[in-house]
């Protein structure tokens, strides 16, 4: 069994994909691998992304498409998320405006939430590559008057193959400044993810390693929930914003791959 630093054993993974698994459409490194070493090292994985753009299923084809196989149920995201969020606050469902992508859609369908141009519940807002400025003028009317604002995720950036491009929070911070409003996140770095991928993995969470590539969001999320926290630096955060972050992660590796050597070294 792993430990860090003389702690419980880790029993499962939670496991970041942009900047960890993938930059858009490749890999990083041999995920086939590291995900059979995991299997062989009795560790249980779960997928938790911000990224609200796909829905679990597409998730799925594409992680297959590197040779990895997984449930349905080893996927949450910030969508689902959200969708928990609303459904506890308006449990009979209802109307709202929706300004993001298919897998925001998916998920508030899923649980009685439906687009509306009208004023409804909330006003859901996400990453949306198809943005445009009479999308924002439109959510930006409905927050001022008093319509119940959430968001996805804070991610200002998305990791690429050609380098960094805007994320959610890009857009997020457009709506803040054209509102002076502050949505409800759903999101990392707060805990709703990791409250859900906790339950389906049925561990602790000091029994639980989140490893993301994002310290503002993965890391601080990880640490807020009490689970261990290893960065990897395939994505966003450096092992110089690494050093200036309190606390340290428990661990700092460059990718993936290198996980399971770093957890035997402790």
């Amino acid at each position: 069994m792993y430990t860090i630093s003389n702690d419980q054993p880790i029993k499962s993974l939670i496991l970041d994909m942009d900047g960890v698994l993938w930059r858009e459409n490749a890999p990083i490194g041999d995920l086939a691998a590291a995900f059979d070493s995991f299997e062989r090292a009795g560790l249980k994985v779960l997928l938790a992304t911000n990224n609200a753009t796909r829905t679990p299923a597409q998730y799925l084809q594409k992680i297959a498409g590197f040779g990895v196989h997984l449930d349905e149920a080893q996927v949450v995201n910030s969508s689902m998320g959200v969708a928990y969020l609303l459904k506890k606050r308006f449990p009979q469902g209802g109307p709202v405006y929706i300004l993001g992508e298919i897998g925001l859609t998916t998920a508030l369908n899923a649980a009685g939430f439906y687009h509306s141009e009208e004023p409804g519940l909330a006003v859901i807002g996400s990453m949306d590559r198809d943005i445009t400025f009479w999308k924002l003028k439109a959510a930006t009317l409905l927050i001022r008057r008093g319509i119940p604002f959430y968001f996805t995720n804070p991610d200002r950036t998305f990791p690429t193959p050609e380098g960094l491009i805007p994320g959610a929070g890009a857009i997020l911070a457009a709506l803040e400044t054209a509102t002076d409003v502050t949505p409800t996140i759903a999101g990392k770095p707060g805990t709703t993810l990791f409250d859900f991928a906790l339950e389906r993995l049925g561990t602790l969470p000091q029994e639980t390693l989140v490893v993301g590539d994002r310290l503002e969001t993965d890391i601080l999320g990880g640490q807020r929930a009490g689970c261990k926290t290893a960065l990897v630096l395939s994505g966003i955060s450096t092992q110089e914003e690494a050093n200036a972050w309190q606390p340290y992660p428990d661990l700092v590796i460059n990718e993936l791959s290198d996980l399971l050597q770093a957890l035997d070294e402790h």
